[in-house]
């Protein structure tokens, strides 16, 4: 089974309500929220007060991605009721082990996310613990990039990984997702998409949410 995350990094914010109400329309699997601080990467989005509006305003389940400096000091806020998971990353973790854990004790899935440029042999001791890794094929930080073609043999190596040490673990991709590759990469071994331009671009968001459920389905 394969899922939908799409990201609001590219939605209009002034209708969030609304484009949240047509992502649930369309049969979306979670909703996928990147926060991000200016700091770990260069752009600056929305934190803990926005994540709480939206739990409010969607029944979706939240991923969250906190793409932020020391993200062991804020978790307990990012743990709403709605929260399924929390993904910090392994750049910005000087603990990941122990970050790891908090977020298992708040209750929440726990994942990690590595840079296009970061090696999988960062989480050999700890593939293991995770419920989820994400691997990012572009650079955070910004929506509508292009795909980092090198993300093709990382995803693959990750799933033989998971395969040997954590069957149950999900690989989730956030990066140039679209209706074009959606169907190789699954075949590829991710199990969560996040698109964002892919459906918030699209004249009909809960139609195109249809399209890429039709193909993860």
């Amino acid at each position: 089974m394969a899922y939908l995350s799409p990201s609001i990094l590219t939605a209009d914010f002034a209708d969030l309500k609304t484009q949240l109400k047509k992502l649930e329309e369309g049969g979306a699997d979670f909703v996928h929220l990147d926060v991000m601080d200016g700091s770990f990467v260069p752009n600056i989005t929305f934190g803990q007060p926005v994540v709480r509006s939206i739990a409010k305003a969607t029944d979706l389940p939240l991923d969250v991605h906190l793409m932020i400096v020391r993200p062991e000091l804020c978790l307990e806020e990012f743990a709403l009721p709605q929260t399924e998971f929390i993904v910090v990353h392994e750049e910005a973790c000087l603990h990941l082990h122990r970050t790891v854990q908090q977020i298992k004790a708040l209750g929440k899935k726990a994942g990690v996310a590595l840079n296009p440029a970061t090696s999988l042999s960062t989480l050999d001791y700890i593939l293991p613990e995770l419920d989820m890794v994400l691997l990012m094929s572009v650079n955070p930080g910004f929506g509508g990039q292009k795909f980092i073609e090198t993300s093709w043999q990382k995803i693959r190596e990750l799933d033989a990984l998971r395969k040997a040490k954590n069957p149950d673990m999900l690989i989730e991709l956030d990066g140039g997702v679209n209706l074009d590759n959606a169907a190789a990469l699954k075949e590829a071994g991710v199990d969560v998409f996040v698109a964002g331009n892919a459906v918030f671009s699209a004249e009909d968001m809960a139609e195109r949410v249809r399209q890429f459920q039709r193909i993860l389905k």
